[in-house]
């Protein structure tokens, strides 16, 4: 009897055992604390590339981020399989047109980025709208565009989502000739499978000046984004906003150092288990603890 309740209790174990989740690495073994590094140096970034927007999924066996060479962006896959990382692949791309700024929706169903892709053969118009890959069993369908209730003849920047599925996204839309560099952070509710009239955020965030790439917690508790202003320490720099007991955004501050830097700090993500902050600076990507995060409440 004894022999068999041995028995029983190890093939227990060893079933639990199988069934653990893995607990993938980060790509890079590396783990930084409040003082960024490089992420994955060699591997993702490299000397030779300009790297921007990255983001992991939920699961942390899937990489996606985008390079710029030659004044043209795609956007690069890594995948975690057989105990190793693959090597990057271009997985959207194009001869003419530029894709960047990759985001996957909450269900990772549509891989969400930007492109100066005209929207059809009539469109003559030049600017950069929000766009949509859909996932199939072993790749991405065509890009596919989000549409009139958020793309405009004016430029929509950067994607993220909360767990109610609005969007945070910029736009230059309503800007004169003068200024089209200035863009403003808009939120777009998601309501019965549709995104509605997107409303700009309040003054906390916004400014007459530029406020793009912007990064939403998906409990909507704070927010990052990049900014370009005259207090700033360099080219662009990241500020960080959180909400009051009423639900309003505080006025936002910048990050400063050691995030910010003279160089442009830009394209801000938070992995889907709160530990890591990526961004990209002086065109490489970084990564960061979130106890940094947690210093500015």
């Amino acid at each position: 009897m004894n022999t068999l309740i041995h028995t029983a209790i190890l093939f227990t174990i060893l079933l639990i055992g199988c069934n653990k989740p893995i607990d993938i690495e980060y790509i890079d073994k590396l783990k930084p604390s409040t003082e960024p590094i490089l992420f994955a140096k060699d591997f993702i970034t490299k000397d030779s590339v300009s790297e921007y927007g990255s983001i992991f999924n939920k699961a942390k066996n899937e990489f996606y981020f985008a390079i710029e060479s030659a004044g043209k962006s795609t956007i690069k896959f890594t995948k975690y399989q057989n105990g190793n990382w693959s090597d990057p692949k271009t997985i959207i791309s194009d001869t003419t047109h530029s894709y960047n700024d990759p985001f996957l929706s909450n269900d990772e169903s549509r891989l969400y980025y930007i492109s100066d892709k005209p929207r059809n053969k009539l469109d003559t118009i030049t600017d950069y709208d929000i766009w949509y890959s859909e996932r199939t069993t072993d790749k991405w369908s065509e890009p596919i565009n989000a549409g009139t209730t958020i793309n405009t003849n004016a430029n929509e920047y950067y994607i993220s989502f909360t767990n109610d599925q609005a969007m945070y996204f910029a736009s230059n839309k309503g800007k004169s000739s003068e200024r089209q560099h200035d863009f403003d952070i808009y939120k777009s509710e998601y309501v019965n499978g549709n995104f509605q009239e997107p409303q700009k955020l309040s003054d906390s965030i916004n400014s007459k000046r530029y406020e793009a790439d912007v990064f939403i917690s998906p409990d909507e508790s704070y927010i990052i984004y990049c900014s370009a202003r005259k207090d700033g320490l360099g080219k662009g720099d990241l500020y960080i906003s959180f909400k009051d007991v009423n639900g309003n955004w505080k006025q936002s501050v910048n990050m400063g150092s050691p995030i910010n830097s003279k160089e442009h700090e830009l394209c801000p993500f938070v992995t889907k288990d709160g530990k890591y902050l990526f961004y990209t600076s002086n065109q490489d990507i970084y990564w960061v603890s979130t106890e940094i995060i947690e210093s500015f409440k």
